[in-house]
């Protein structure tokens, strides 16, 4: 398999040869060999584990996103990936990095998302009226 990894403004990670793949979900983790069907998964941030031909397993911290498979390729698009560390220190990362947002990031979500609702009530009015 391919397995690109894909950031918001540059691509993380090409690699070729990748003979597996292990992600995680929100209901948990799941594998990817070869011959499996095309599939659509959102992934929860954690660890991403892939094995190449030459038998080396990687591990690459991501935060949420979503990973694509189609025929051989295999396409995760995140918001932040962190690699070249031990397997520790990845899961240090991800519970610093990604799974606790800080204060600032809830308080403008929240924000997002009274203005979204607000936005889809007016143009429902809109619509009646």
């Amino acid at each position: 398999m391919k397995l690109k990894v894909l950031l918001p403004f540059q691509v993380f990670a090409e690699i070729d040869g990748v003979k597996r793949i292990v992600a995680e979900t929100a209901l948990g983790s799941f594998g990817l060999l070869p011959h499996r069907l095309d599939c659509v998964a959102v992934l929860a941030a954690g660890i991403l584990t892939f094995e190449t031909e030459a038998g080396e397993e990687v591990y690459v911290a991501v935060d949420e996103g979503v990973l694509v498979k189609t025929g051989s390729d295999v396409r995760v698009s995140v918001r932040n990936a962190i690699g070249g560390m031990s397997l520790g220190k990845l899961r240090e990362a991800v519970e610093r990095e990604f799974v606790n947002l800080d204060e600032g990031e809830k308080q403008v979500r929240a924000v997002l998302a009274k203005l979204e609702s607000g936005f889809m009530r007016r143009f429902a009015e809109f619509h009646r009226g």
